[in-house]
């Protein structure tokens, strides 16, 4: 009996070891890496999780400046790369990653217009590869500034499916 109990228990804990997501890919064939909508069932945990910011890439160069964030697409590398360590903490990875938001600065090298595609460099290193083909749902804005300070670039939130 105990086995049999056993055996019941492990076959329920595998069968919801993974979560049940749906992506929906966007329409027309389109490429662009991120997908319509992304749906999961009710016996999934969600985590949501705060936004992060860039960390120094030059912590020598002054403080707030520049040389001391990099540009968009460093700050972008080096958010993904505070995630990755992250989300390995709560036991997930970049394919599990369902919704996310990208708050943008406008970058006073290109007169003050976001760089959309040095984010895009970025993120196409950590989904719609063929290593991690899992893409969220996303959407990305222009705000006016970040807590962070000046030439601070990027913020990017994130919610997760748990199995």
């Amino acid at each position: 009996m105990k086995k049999y109990i056993l055996l019941t228990a492990m076959t329920l804990l595998s069968a919801s070891a993974l979560a049940d997501v749906t992506r929906h890919a966007l329409p027309n064939n389109s490429t662009f890496p991120i997908s319509r909508a992304v749906e999961v069932t009710a016996d999934t945990a969600l985590i949501f999780h705060s936004g992060m910011v860039p960390g120094p890439v030059n912590p020598d160069a002054k403080k707030g400046s520049r040389e001391y964030y990099g540009d968009t697409e460093t700050q972008a590398l080096n958010v993904f790369k505070r995630y990755e360590a992250s989300l390995k903490e709560l036991g997930v990875s970049f394919s599990d990653v369902i919704k996310m938001q990208v708050f943008l600065v406008g970058d006073p090298a290109m007169d003050g217009k976001m760089d959309f595609s040095g984010f895009m460099k970025a993120y196409t290193k950590y989904f719609g590869t063929k290593e991690q083909p899992n893409k969220p749902a996303r959407s990305a804005f222009q705000i006016a500034g970040l807590a962070g300070g000046p030439n601070m670039l990027i913020e990017i939130e994130v919610v997760i499916a748990k199995p």
